[in-house]
């Protein structure tokens, strides 16, 4: 009958997780606390970095009390040197990292005829600047030490589609979509991947509607529903895993049939905000 398939088909030994170093940028909350737990999960050591210390030592100490290996850091992934700093002090904690995920990102609504160069800017340094410093920072250590690796982000079907009041996030989120591109092209060649999960609407307290809105956003998206942060969580470490060892510059769609629906119609109707 061949070999007994069950010796290959536990599933952390097929993401080929085990023993790696991690890290996770926005790590504290939502998708990225989900993130650095499913990490851990897989058998890889974590450093959950966040801007708040607080968020950053509970996911920590909760991956610590189930076994595993945290560190919590803190770090502004807009500013290079407190990127670096935090990179930096992962490293001395856990070893090189292997494997990052980034869940940073913050929408600045409003309509481009009123938007501030102040609001312009925000939305491309918390969208575009907040992934950019920490996937370079990383590169530079894979490829100082000789090691593949594997980036993850966050992008958004806003980079997509347009919507109400989406111009700013929406165009931040496109320069990540081709930025997680230009990425795997110029890393390839060192064995870096880099792709993106592309979320729709999460279930997150970010997601601002009203009660009778979200209902009706609801019944127009073919799965009918929000999606879950442990449901992008999964598709993130998907990503960084063996599972995803020959997909690179990549944008996963994780988001219950959005565009599949949406995309040739430039948006939804009347929705003004969605978040991770």
């Amino acid at each position: 009958m061949g070999q007994d398939r069950r010796d290959t088909m536990g599933s952390t030994d097929m993401l080929g997780l085990t023993g790696k170093v991690g890290i996770v940028w926005g790590g504290g909350f939502g998708m990225g606390e989900r993130s650095s737990l499913r990490l851990a999960e897989a058998g890889a050591a974590v450093a959950v970095v966040d801007l708040l210390q607080e968020r950053a030592e509970k996911v920590a100490a909760e991956i610590n009390a189930i076994g595993g290996k945290a560190v919590a850091l803190v770090a502004d992934c807009t500013d290079e040197a407190s990127t670096q700093v935090a990179l930096d002090a992962a490293e001395a904690a856990l070893g090189p990292v292997d494997v990052m995920i980034t869940v940073i990102g913050l929408g600045v609504w409003g309509q481009l005829l009123d938007f501030t160069m102040d609001q312009w800017m925000d939305s491309h340094r918390l969208n575009l600047t907040s992934f950019f410093l920490p996937a370079r920072a990383v590169a530079r250590s894979l490829i100082r030490n000789g090691r593949p690796g594997a980036i993850a982000c966050v992008s958004s079907v806003s980079g997509l589609t347009a919507a109400p009041n989406h111009g700013g996030y929406g165009a931040a989120k496109a320069g990540m979509i081709n930025l997680v591109r230009t990425m795997a092209n110029e890393w390839g060649q060192h064995g870096i991947r880099v792709n993106a999960a592309m979320p729709g609407a999460a279930a997150t307290p970010r997601l601002e509607m009203p009660p009778a809105a979200l209902e009706k956003f609801k019944e127009m998206l073919p799965l009918q529903r929000p999606a879950e942060p442990d449901e992008l969580a999964k598709a993130l470490v998907f990503l960084v895993s063996d599972m995803a060892s020959y997909i690179t510059g990549d944008n996963l769609r994780v988001d219950g049939g959005w565009t599949s629906r949406f995309l040739m119609q430039g948006g939804v109707g009347g929705m003004s905000k969605t978040a991770k």
